[in-house]
């Protein structure tokens, strides 16, 4: 994150930068001898810009490993659970149909709704479509949730032309929404985040079985419907203020996984902390490769998620055979 702030497109030293983040501490005194312009660049622009990347970043990598554990499916993901495309989708009506101060209003828990129903959607067709089928069955009906959801999206944005420069903006993920938008996700990704962090145990339970868990003691149904609430929201309050960013909640997991084990104790809050480390260097490179131009965040993690996606798969489909 302190890379993040030193480095950007617009051309400032990075000394100077830290020296004015130094200064702006309480009992510190710099003199970064930044203009007032330049300040107000770095606490208007660039400090909020990381910060919301950071949460943002946090909350799909924990979601997505909350929906790893629930499922019980390494593959599961904000993303192509149908979680994403829900929110987008709500998101998208609030922007077309509603106007000035009740979208504020009204877009979380629009997102939080559409991100509940697309899991729940993508959910009940695999187990319709996938029985006695394999793990990728979930997956590929939260494919096809996904695209269905995107296809009514895409025909809302026909309705309100005025509004698609916007929209497909929003679509392809921005993380530059300033204080507003930090102090729109804050209180529903705290609550989430706290809420899954305190299962960890209980997926780790779950991982056992639902048989050999409800014969330990736990309640199943519950576990799963507390999990999958606090995912959805932390899904509906990241897609609510940056749009669609696709593949952080199942890059950062399976990383962490790789380095640390599989208990959802050290998964949870390690995906936390790598998925805002994650997106805050995806939004680094996308605002200064170009420079000055800038490019949507969501293509610089579809550049690295997109073909590590496609090894896990292959990895899942050669553990299953």
């Amino acid at each position: 994150m302190l890379a993040a702030l030193l480095i950007g497109a617009a051309d400032i030293a990075p000394e100077r930068v830290a020296l004015q983040l130094l200064d702006w501490l309480p009992i510190v005194s710099a003199d970064s001898g930044l203009a007032p312009v330049e300040q107000g660049l770095l606490w208007e622009l660039r400090l909020p810009r990381v910060l919301l990347a950071a949460i943002v970043g946090g909350l799909l990598a924990v979601a997505g490993a909350a929906y790893q554990g629930v499922f019980r499916n390494p593959l599961a993901d904000p993303y192509l659970l149908g979680a994403a495309a829900g929110a987008g989708l709500t998101t998208t009506a609030a922007i077309v149909f509603m106007k000035g101060d009740d979208q504020a209003l009204v877009i979380p828990a629009a997102a939080f709704a559409g991100a509940v129903g697309g899991v729940l959607l993508a959910y009940a067709l695999g187990n319709v479509a996938g029985r006695g089928g394999g793990t990728a069955t979930l997956v590929l009906a939260g494919v096809a949730v996904t695209s269905f959801l995107t296809a009514v999206q895409t025909f809302l944005q026909q309705l309100r032309v005025e509004e698609l420069q916007r929209i497909y903006a929003w679509i392809l993920g921005d993380v530059g929404g300033g204080w507003s938008q930090i102090g729109l996700a804050a209180p529903y990704a705290a609550a989430s985040v706290v809420v899954m962090l305190l299962h960890g145990r209980l997926l780790d339970v779950l991982s056992v079985g639902d048989d050999e868990a409800g014969s330990l003691g736990l309640n199943v149904a519950r576990v799963r419907l507390v999990v999958l609430l606090a995912a959805s929201l932390a899904t509906a309050s990241a897609v609510a203020v940056s749009g669609l960013i696709g593949f952080v909640g199942i890059v950062v997991p399976h990383v962490v996984r790789r380095l640390a084990g599989g208990s959802y104790r050290s998964v949870l809050p390690l995906s936390l902390i790598g998925g805002a480390a994650f997106l805050v260097l995806a939004d680094l490179i996308a605002r200064t490769v170009l420079a000055p131009a800038e490019l949507p965040i969501g293509v610089v993690t579809a550049f690295v998620g997109a073909p590590f996606f496609v090894a896990v798969l292959r990895m899942t489909r050669r553990v299953e055979t």
